[in-house]
């Protein structure tokens, strides 16, 4: 991996989450009112959340979840309910707070106390050990394919039995989109979103990690919410 561009990008997305957008992602991700363009993102990624947990094992006891860019938690939690044991990890300090508050106000109802490890930084640090499961849902979406590549191969080289992740998938309304954002102030800007071709996805991954295998793939589009979700296993 580019080393240097691969924390550039990451050092900018850090930024964006925890000085700009913290407040505008605590309420997209809560139930409070939000405007209609927001309303179809919040729809949107509900379901992609649904899809995703929907892929891992029903009974996740005893199972080992990496949640990279846990946001603020959501993913973590429903995990956790379902026995599994998910270290959630995200580069927003900010981010990660509000997730803790959120699931503190259940854990001891539900007794999930020590099932969710939150942490703040890299989500390819080694020292995170290994999983059963990796999961990052729209974590990936502002690395170009070579770059998200090479971090699920990191991922896989610790990880058993499943990776499970999001991509911008290449439409012609996510590049008009992209392009518009180019108007922007660059200090207004979210980071770039990198739209990612499937077939072109497959064959990278399939040539740096031949021991994986892509085996299944669904978009969710839902107003100005569109993303694909893909599962790499081991065959």
């Amino acid at each position: 991996m580019n080393t240097a561009a691969y924390e550039q990008r990451r050092s900018k997305i850090e930024d964006y989450f925890d000085r700009t957008a913290v407040k505008a992602w605590e309420q997209l991700t809560s139930t409070a009112p939000v405007g209609r363009i927001r309303t179809t993102v919040r729809a949107g990624r509900d379901r992609m959340r649904a899809q995703l947990l929907d892929w891992l094992p029903a009974d996740l006891q005893g199972v080992r979840i990496l949640d990279a860019g846990c946001g603020t938690g959501a993913l973590a939690l429903e995990a956790a309910r379902r026995g599994a044991h998910v270290l959630a990890i995200d580069l927003s300090p900010q981010l990660v707070d509000v997730a803790r508050r959120r699931v503190d106000e259940v854990v001891s109802q539900e007794a999930l106390a020590g099932r969710i490890d939150w942490r703040s930084g890299d989500m390819l640090d080694t020292a995170l050990g290994q999983f059963d499961h990796v999961v990052a849902m729209d974590s990936l979406i502002h690395y170009d394919e070579a770059d998200m590549v090479r971090i699920l191969h990191s991922w896989s080289l610790r990880t058993q039995h499943s990776m499970l992740f999001t991509f911008a998938p290449r439409t012609r309304l996510l590049a008009a989109l992209r392009q518009v954002g180019r108007l922007f102030p660059s200090n207004n800007r979210a980071p770039w979103i990198e739209p990612v071709a499937e077939r072109s996805l497959r064959r990278s991954a399939a040539q740096q990690m031949p021991e994986w295998a892509a085996s299944r793939t669904q978009r969710v589009s839902s107003g100005f919410y569109t993303s694909q979700a893909m599962e790499l296993s081991r065959p």
